[in-house]
């Protein structure tokens, strides 16, 4: 396979848009890496700029150590899937899949050994028949996969190949790409907006916010320790409760307060005192039995089986928390949630980056 490298990678459009700024990461050979973030944050362009599909403004893109600026993208020996899966409707799944290699001039024998080996990794053998509108979703983005995996290039790219799919049959597929990389040994960059996607996914991870990188990462580290409040934000579901307040200490407590809430810390806090900060709580590390009080209004409780997530507001602060089955809430009730000082994330008041 491949090692990917890109050296302040930028696109710039018309009106001075930048669609990707200084982009600089490397993927390792054999290596499954996301590029994750907003709609509108430059990822599906970088893998447009790695594939030769777009003309790069300025920077540089290694495949293997050699610079592929100025190669077209037939010869960059990538492979590309898809949202859209675009399969040839009057060819059947044996010629969408052979396709490109007829193209190439392969011999015929040659075609259909790579064929019918990727229909069994695949598991759609008796399938390579049938016309594209005789498939499901899941299967058009098997057949999609399929052509690419036959043409044996050195990177795979996936543009958010699931998106179109409903969400029992996206959990199902994620599974079998992650079987997939491990099968092939294949270096995969793989574009979604979807963080669940990426963290189940990505060995390494790449967040885009507006063009520019925010963290990358390999998902704990990620989850455990975001860079900035986006990072802290966009990864983990629900999101990242944040609210702004100052550090005080009365007597001997270290407290964090502002207009609708004071919340008891720890020493750890000690540094900050009379800053204004930013706090972070994840809702799964809400509890109901140790750690600071907070009272919050229930304005809405969501059951999910053995966990509900609830969401409520203290004066203006609005708060979700996941709470375990049996400890629920009713709406319009006065609840009290408890929050450990260890747990709570620290960022910057106004550049929005975390605090060590």
């Amino acid at each position: 396979m491949a090692r990917l490298q890109l050296n302040k990678v930028t696109k710039i459009y018309d009106q001075n848009i930048y669609a990707t700024k200084d982009l600089s990461f490397e993927v390792n050979d054999k290596e499954f890496a996301v590029l994750v973030g907003p709609s509108g944050c430059g990822k599906t362009t970088a893998l447009r700029l790695i594939a030769g599909l777009e003309e790069l403004s300025s920077g540089e893109i290694y495949i293997d150590g050699n610079c592929v600026n100025d190669i077209s993208p037939k010869d960059r020996n990538v492979a590309m899937v898809f949202q859209n899966y675009a399969l040839y409707p009057h060819m059947s799944v044996f010629d969408n899949m052979a396709f490109g290699l007829k193209m190439r001039k392969y011999p015929k024998n040659e075609i259909k050994k790579r064929v019918y080996e990727t229909a069994e990794i695949l598991g759609i053998n008796d399938l390579l028949k049938r016309k594209p509108k005789q498939l499901s979703g899941g299967q058009r983005q098997r057949v999609a996969v399929g052509r690419a995996i036959v043409r044996q290039p050195k990177l795979f790219l996936f543009d958010e190949p699931l998106s179109n799919l409903d969400a029992r049959l996206r959990v199902q597929m994620r599974a079998e790409l992650a079987r997939l990389h491990r099968k092939l040994k294949a270096t995969i960059i793989y574009v979604t907006h979807d963080q669940i996607e990426a963290m189940t996914l990505g060995q390494k991870i790449i967040v885009l916010k507006d063009g520019e990188i925010q963290q990358v990462a390999d998902p704990g580290v990620l989850y455990r320790e975001p860079k900035n409040s986006f990072v802290a934000g966009f990864i983990g579901s629900p999101p990242m409760n944040f609210i702004t307040g100052i550090i005080k200490k009365k007597a001997r407590r270290i407290t964090f307060e502002n207009m609708d809430l004071n919340l008891q810390l720890n020493n750890e806090f000690a540094k900050y005192i009379g800053q204004e900060i930013m706090i972070g709580i994840r809702p799964a590390d809400f509890s109901t039995e140790k750690g600071s009080a907070i009272k919050i209004m229930i304005d809405v409780v969501e059951p999910l089986g053995n966990e509900h997530y609830i969401y409520g507001r203290r004066g203006k602060v609005a708060l979700s928390a996941c709470i375990p089955e049996g400890k629920t809430p009713q709406t319009g009730e006065l609840f009290t949630l408890m929050i450990e000082p260890a747990k709570i994330y620290k960022f910057d008041a106004k550049n929005k980056q975390a605090l060590k």
